[in-house]
């Protein structure tokens, strides 16, 4: 095991002990452990089912195909706006963890189910840019290459983030504000 997933639970300040717990509960349904994006992934057969998230009032745990879990027990939450696939359930507690292990354990084996099965969530329609950065396209040289290059998800998360607000201008600064950010290959939130 790298020592780095070591330090991911041994040097956390935030959830720590929430962490731990459900990190055994993990480990226990048979799933490899590797530190991905600065977080403890969960793999099966080289495929990610689920990453613990540290977060101001909870630990999460994201299930990347929660979208297509039936969820019986009402205990996973979408991420966010920009979020399809991926759906979450909270702990704010040790407690919270291990009342719930029966239904994590649960929804490990159906997360598995899904990704023997191969099943998708089936694509949007095709991703509608806002005006603003088809402009933006036009006047900085390699910009529109650049974004292409980025993840389906990255691109999404732009296009809805620019198209957010009311007015062209404020649209527009948004835009400019993320130029360099997209040429240099990065998503909104990459670091």
């Amino acid at each position: 095991m790298p020592v780095e997933l070591e330090v991911l639970f041994r040097d956390a300040t935030q959830w720590r002990k929430e962490a731990i717990q459900l990190r055994k509960v993990l480990v226990g349904c048979g799933l490899q452990e590797e530190p991905k994006w600065g977080k403890a992934c969960y793999t099966s057969a080289g495929k990610n089912v689920a990453i613990i998230q540290r977060q101001k009032d909870f630990l999460a745990l994201l299930f990347f195909d929660g979208a297509l879990l039936k969820d019986p027990e009402g205990v996973l939450h979408w991420p966010g706006k920009s979020s399809r696939i991926g759906r979450r359930m909270l702990f704010t507690s040790v407690k919270d963890v291990t009342d719930k292990k029966a239904t994590i354990e649960a929804y490990v084996r159906e997360a598995l189910a899904v990704k023997k099965a191969g099943l998708k969530v089936p694509k949007l329609a095709e991703l509608t840019l806002p005006d603003e950065l088809l402009a933006k396209f036009r006047t900085v040289r390699g910009l529109k290459a650049a974004f292409e290059t980025l993840t389906a998800g990255r691109q999404r998360h732009y296009a809805i983030f620019f198209a957010e607000p009311k007015q062209s201008a404020t649209r527009a600064s948004r835009v400019d504000k993320h130029v360099a950010r997209i040429l240099a290959g990065k998503g909104l939130r990459d670091s």
